[in-house]
């Protein structure tokens, strides 16, 4: 069949890759893509927003199949559009999307269904959400109730830090108009479940764990991810089924009772706390970069799950057991301001996966087109080894505009 996949970065890459491994696909087509999928796939000139084009591409070239990789997406209806033209898509409705594009919708969902997460208030209201937090112990957990990609986190130690990102949220519409949910603060390490979910129906995949800030030691801003890895020593087999039951199936099972099912990827952001595994997030999608570590253990063709779980049918999920390990080149200055069209070297040298994030071509030269540009994956039977591996690949990348974290697993190899 003809497989178009929707969005432009490492996910969406590393998506493409995982269906190249299918007999099933015959063409794959992105939209827009990246300089990096074009090498496999045939990118198409639509933003990932304008759902009503999109929808008449799929028509108009016979596509068998559509993944959608971006939250914006998922958010503008695209699978609700593409259902009602009878066109087969993987991704939740714009209903079900609310579970990450509305922090406060997901919140009162676990309250209600009893799915253990840190305790919150929603507020719209700038003088009442500061002095909600005044009258509470510092740190304070601040979050933008709509989509911020990645960016609408503040966990703020000081009440001048807590002021600044409410005033930032709440007056000054940073991300645009919308709530803040002011949460407990939790600790523990975090760690990413993802589950394709259809209905009533979870299958779990390997789990993840991403690393948010900037720099190492866990230094510096929150960004969209800096690195990931799979699997994770530090997380038991009770841990996940406990995850599984209670968390992921059982915010399955209260979508359905809530009207909107759930179809597509359900990303647990999670976190295992001295008081047991709690909820940071959901998301409606498959998480960036968590993505390009989980996909490449996937043993099972995935144009088998993506039609199981779009069409409501069965699926059974195989995984390699070697470890992989992915580390971010981010343009320096990310993630506030950066520069563009820093040129590229060195990829043919390269011995593992690349998948880009942010590139572009200008003529026959890479150039830099983002903040993260690319995420550079090493494979190991241990993650010792696959760290080793992805950081001598990077040492083979040659741009005068790039950084990296040389920490990535640290949670796992270090204890």
């Amino acid at each position: 069949m003809k497989v178009l996949v929707i969005g432009s970065g490492g996910r969406e890459h590393a998506i493409v890759d995982a269906l190249t491994r299918s007999a099933q696909v015959e063409k794959i087509y992105c939209a827009p893509g990246n300089a990096g999928i074009a090498r496999v796939a045939e990118c198409v000139d639509i933003r990932d927003t304008e759902v009503e084009r999109l929808r008449d591409f799929a028509a108009a070239e016979g596509i068998g199949l559509t993944v959608v990789g971006p939250e914006v997406a998922l958010a503008a209806g695209v699978v609700d559009v593409f259902r009602a033209a009878g066109l087969r898509i993987f991704g939740p409705t714009q209903a079900a999307a609310r579970i990450e594009s509305s922090k406060e919708f997901a919140k009162r969902l676990m309250a209600k269904y009893c799915v253990p997460t840190a305790g919150f208030h929603a507020f719209s209201d700038y003088e009442e959400a500061r002095a909600y937090v005044a009258s509470r112990p510092l740190p304070a957990v601040l979050k933008y109730d709509g989509l911020a990609a990645g960016k609408g986190v503040v966990i703020a130690s000081t009440m001048e830090e807590a002021d600044e990102a409410l005033r930032g949220m709440l007056l000054d519409d940073r991300f645009g108009e919308g709530k803040v949910v002011v949460e407990d603060f939790l600790e523990g390490p975090e760690f990413s479940f993802m589950c394709f979910v259809s209905g009533h129906k979870v299958w779990p995949m390997v789990l993840a764990q991403d690393h948010k800030r900037a720099f190492d030691g866990d230094e510096g801003p929150n960004t969209g991810g800096m690195g990931a890895y799979s699997p994770l020593p530090f997380i038991t087999a009770e841990d996940e089924e406990f995850t599984l039951r209670n968390i992921m199936q059982r915010t399955a099972d209260a979508m359905v009772q809530e009207g909107c099912p759930f179809t597509g990827v359900l990303y647990g952001g999670l976190m295992k706390t001295a008081q047991g595994i709690k909820v940071i997030e959901f998301n409606a999608r498959f998480g960036d970069p968590e993505t390009e570590v989980v996909l490449p253990r996937l043993k099972s063709d995935i144009v088998d799950i993506f039609c199981a779980v779009a069409d409501g049918g069965e699926a059974t999920l195989e995984w390699h057991d070697f470890a992989t390990l992915g580390v971010v080149l981010a343009s320096k200055g990310y993630p506030g301001s950066y520069e563009k069209g820093h040129e590229i070297k060195g990829l043919d040298r390269v011995h593992g996966k690349v998948y880009h994030m942010g590139t572009r071509m200008e003529g026959d030269r890479l150039v830099t087109a983002g903040g993260r540009v690319l995420f550079v994956v090493g494979e190991g039977a241990t993650l010792s080894e696959a760290r080793k591996r992805a950081l001598e690949d990077v040492a083979r990348i040659e741009c005068d505009n790039l950084f990296h974290r040389t920490d990535i697993g640290h949670w796992a190899l270090s204890k």
